[in-house]
């Protein structure tokens, strides 16, 4: 079957913080998690801006928790596409990192048929909007189910992230903190460079204040880009705007052919297990 974007759609979760792809695609969609604050539950970015979110933060009697889409949540949106579109790509959190992947799953059986392809991007945040950039681009100059398949592995083994957080406390709080918990204790002013790797995450290194850290982020990535056009990025931060301009001046300098693709604003959901201060960085060569 030839693939399109008039005969394709694309669902996202709302942890790919890329919260404007349905108005800037028509064949997209977004399902949101879950942030709940005591009894309080929204939907990320539907009842809960990220600015208000990271308002709240500070003064929360107890941290947020946060919980998958349902079934149905998915469901409901596979069936608003069914009469449109011939096939949906469903791309999804890490199945690691959330129950998400496992609702659309059941969802996409639930309306039966092979209508429905869910792919564990075994990744997060911006990274899997980079991921579903790349597949917009193949959609609309033509694909197949095969090209597709190729580039979603292709792009497991040599996309590359890395990111930094003010304190590993998040992640240890919401059980995300995978083989980083061995940085884990009272490390004053140090920074964790942390990845995630099939899906975990993963220390790389330790380094001491922001100034060593975006240098590690800069030696890292002279290593293992060029400088292309098809050299794409994503860029992304949690209450930290002067870290994310400091990003975005590192990728101009170093890589002024680079497309930066994705620069975002992580949401609740990804906010509430990184915490304030967070700084990612994702890129990918889409060279064919």
């Amino acid at each position: 079957m030839n693939l399109n974007a008039t005969n394709t759609a694309v669902v996202l979760d709302s942890t790919a913080d890329f919260p404007a792809a349905p108005s800037r695609f028509p064949n997209f969609r977004v399902v949101p998690l879950y942030v709940r604050f005591g009894d309080e539950s929204f939907k990320d970015y539907v009842d809960i801006t990220p600015d208000v979110f990271y308002a709240r933060l500070p003064g929360a009697p107890e941290p947020p928790t946060t919980s998958q889409p349902t079934p149905g949540d998915f469901l409901a949106v596979y069936e608003e596409l069914e009469p449109q579109y011939e096939r949906i790509l469903s791309l999804q959190i890490s199945s690691t990192l959330s129950g998400t992947f496992a609702s659309a799953q059941a969802a996409a059986e639930q309306l039966g048929g092979e209508k429905v392809r869910v792919i564990d991007s075994r990744t997060v945040s911006a990274s899997i909007a980079l991921l579903a950039l790349g597949v917009q681009r193949r959609l609309e100059r033509g694909t197949t189910d095969e090209e597709i398949d190729e580039f979603v592995a292709r792009y497991a083994r040599d996309h590359q992230l890395l990111f930094t957080v003010n304190t590993l406390e998040y992640l240890k709080r919401g059980g995300r903190i995978g083989r980083a918990a061995a940085l884990a204790g009272n490390l004053l002013n140090v920074k964790p460079i942390l990845t995630i790797r099939d899906g975990e995450v993963v220390p790389l290194k330790k380094v001491r204040g922001n100034h060593k850290a975006f240098a590690e982020f800069r030696s890292i990535f002279d290593e293992s880009s060029t400088d292309s056009p098809s050299l794409k990025v994503g860029i992304a931060h949690a209450a930290a705007p002067e870290r994310l301009a400091a990003l975005r001046e590192l990728v101009e300098h170093e890589r002024p052919h680079a497309a930066i693709e994705v620069s975002t604003t992580l949401g609740a959901v990804v906010g509430t297990h990184a915490g304030p201060g967070t700084v990612g960085f994702f890129w990918f060569d889409d060279a064919d």
